[in-house]
């Protein structure tokens, strides 16, 4: 495990200087993509978490009838599982290791990190933050998750899980409690 102080430090190197949550963007995304503060749908609890698929959308309600919206980027053709999800473990820098499914897919890309992971730090690919996604108590290896490939936000480029730009999924994190649900939506738009 990094050491408390070296989170820190990572922090500030994927924060940039002066940081506004709805208006940096060093990234170059689409102004579409940053986050605004939306109303939300009627009758939709605080706290839970929904993914538009089709939209590249992530919308964390909050009490009184609003959501932050944040741009994300999610899996890939055949990869993304929509569904209904529960947040029972959230990490912050936390180390990643590859699915045996991702090292049989693409072993060229993957098997290095096959044994004992990639540690954690700005390079890894869960990024910051982790919201890890059960099933009932079964880990289902999907995740929301910062990303060192911020120009992937808005696409459909990962594994299955749903990435978001490193101070972005810092400040969701900050907002989110264990026991959240999360819907992840069809990317066809049909409802789950």
């Amino acid at each position: 495990m990094a050491a408390t102080s070296e989170w820190d430090s990572w922090d500030a190197q994927v924060t940039p200087q002066g940081f506004d949550l709805e208006t940096s963007n060093p990234w170059g995304l689409h102004p579409r993509l940053l986050p605004r503060r939306v109303k939300a749908k009627e009758g939709l609890t605080p706290g839970d978490i929904h993914v538009d698929a089709v939209a590249r959308y992530l919308y964390h309600i909050e009490e009184g009838g609003t959501a932050m919206r944040y741009g994300v980027a999610i899996g890939r053709d055949g990869l993304y599982e929509p569904g209904v999800y529960t947040i029972k473990r959230r990490a912050k820098w936390p180390r990643w290791t590859p699915t045996p499914t991702m090292i049989k897919r693409e072993p060229e890309k993957y098997a290095r990190w096959a044994d004992g992971g990639m540690p954690p730090g700005p390079a890894n690919a869960l990024g910051s933050r982790a919201l890890y996604l059960y099933k009932g108590n079964r880990d289902t290896y999907l995740r929301i998750h910062g990303t060192p490939a911020p120009r992937s936000i808005g696409t459909r480029a990962s594994s299955g899980c749903v990435r978001m730009v490193m101070p972005h999924i810092n400040a969701l994190y900050d907002t989110v409690a264990n026991g959240s649900t999360v819907y992840l939506y069809r990317t066809d738009g049909s409802p789950l």
